[in-house]
């Protein structure tokens, strides 16, 4: 029988197949049997082959690709993976932890229901009388937890200034029992010294806490830079969507991961597996996310320079930012944030805010879509008047969320509304 220009051999009427090895350099013959292949080792990773690889527990009963949400409160005992009831551990939140491990270049991670359980947990290992040092431009939420929450539990912060060199001495002076640092900050975009607070701290013997949620896992790596805890609220960039709640704390450190995991379950911080699915899910796509964020961001920011009367335009990458070599060097990007003073009035602000097409005024940030928020009635009401005008929260402050849509639509998107509240 033929099969187009090849014959099929069939029976014992079929030759050997040709050995088509090359011979061995020393012109010996070739043996008859090829060696047996060291098993492969393990292949290095970029951090865009681990977000999509990583995280893949449970799955060698079904061989799933994806792995599947585990919508169950409790389980069998004597099960294999050690799982009892999900306020506990659910694969989840397991294979999330995981993920999120390998991206944040960490030992540890704990994954836990928003980015203020992630706070909570790490303020919780916190006692009475205990002092913490932090950034003063930081995330309303942690601001008003400190002052709201944990100061009825005895808990004091003192906010300081940590682009200024001259304020890491209090901290080999007082030993606080912990630092706290944004970078960049939320809204300000000021960038921290990642490195250079490190030494002071590790010098000190103060554990330094960098919530990386501006940054992102992608663009900065806080553990390497000398950190001891990574915070992250998952609901931005790590899930990219704005369709899931989440928070995380990664670690080097076994001492503080398992204060970590204590405090998910004597405290209920876990999240839901549904949300722990989708942030996988995400997180599979966050690089290629950062990048279109990044270039749309600077560009974004540049247009916006140019407007008549803007007091100032804050992007990390812009070379006019006041700390722009400290992030060329600690960061692979500037984000997909924006601030900005225009230089308006409360009432005009609002109208331009209201004008935009292509930017919901809305809390949160890191989805696809843009978005623009006006921090001194939003997520930085809570902070006093006197202490916002301080670190430079204005009526005419504006920060942007800057999407992956197509940068000329978000330009003339800009650019119609500048025109209109004139």
């Amino acid at each position: 029988m033929k099969t187009g220009r090849h014959r099929l051999l069939t029976g014992p009427s079929r030759k050997p197949p040709i050995d088509l090895r090359p011979l061995p350099h020393d012109g010996s013959a070739v043996p008859s049997k090829p060696k047996k292949s060291p098993a492969p080792g393990p292949v290095p990773r970029r951090f865009e082959t681990e977000a999509i690889h990583a995280g893949h527990g449970y799955a060698s009963e079904t061989g799933a690709v994806t792995p599947p949400i585990y919508a169950t409160s409790t389980f069998a005992y004597g099960n294999p993976g050690g799982f009892d009831y999900t306020r506990s551990g659910n694969p989840n939140f397991r294979n999330l932890d995981a993920a999120l491990a390998k991206l944040e270049k960490a030992a540890f991670c704990t994954s836990f229901a928003s980015g203020v359980s992630a706070i909570t947990a790490v303020v919780s290992t916190l006692r009475s009388g205990d002092v913490v040092h932090a950034e003063e431009n930081i995330y309303g939420c942690t601001y008003r937890l400190f002052a709201q929450v944990f100061a009825k539990f005895g808990v004091g912060i003192e906010y300081y200034d940590f682009t200024q060199p001259e304020n890491f001495a209090r901290i080999a002076r007082e030993k606080p029992a912990l630092v706290w640092i944004e970078s960049p900050t939320n809204p300000l975009l000021k960038v921290i010294d990642i490195a250079a607070v490190a030494r002071v701290t590790r010098s000190s013997g103060v554990p330094l806490l960098v919530d990386n949620t501006f940054a992102s896992s992608y663009l900065q790596s806080p553990l390497e830079l000398g950190a001891d805890l990574s915070l992250l609220s998952t609901t931005k960039y790590t899930n990219g969507h704005s369709d899931a709640l989440g928070g995380a704390v990664c670690t080097n450190s076994t001492d503080w991961q398992g204060k970590m995991i204590f405090a998910q379950k004597a405290l209920g911080l876990q999240p839901s597996p549904f949300d722990a699915w989708l942030t996988l899910r995400g997180a599979k796509t966050e690089a290629i996310r950062m990048e279109r964020h990044c270039a749309n961001a600077l560009a974004f920011a540049r247009h916006l320079e140019r407007k008549p009367g803007v007091r100032f335009v804050r992007h990390p990458f812009l070379p006019s930012h006041p700390q722009h070599a400290v992030a060329s060097l600690q960061m692979r990007g500037g984000s997909g944030m924006v601030t900005a003073d225009l230089g308006f009035d409360l009432d005009r602000t609002q109208r331009f805010l209201s004008l935009l097409q292509f930017f919901p005024k809305a809390e949160s940030l890191g989805g696809v879509e843009s978005l623009c928020c006006h921090p001194a009635t939003m997520t930085h009401a809570s902070v006093p008047l006197e202490t916002r005008l301080r670190v430079g929260i204005t009526d005419g402050l504006v920060r942007f969320s800057v999407g992956i849509e197509h940068i000329d639509d978000l330009i003339a998107d800009l650019d119609q509304a500048w025109n209109r509240s004139c």
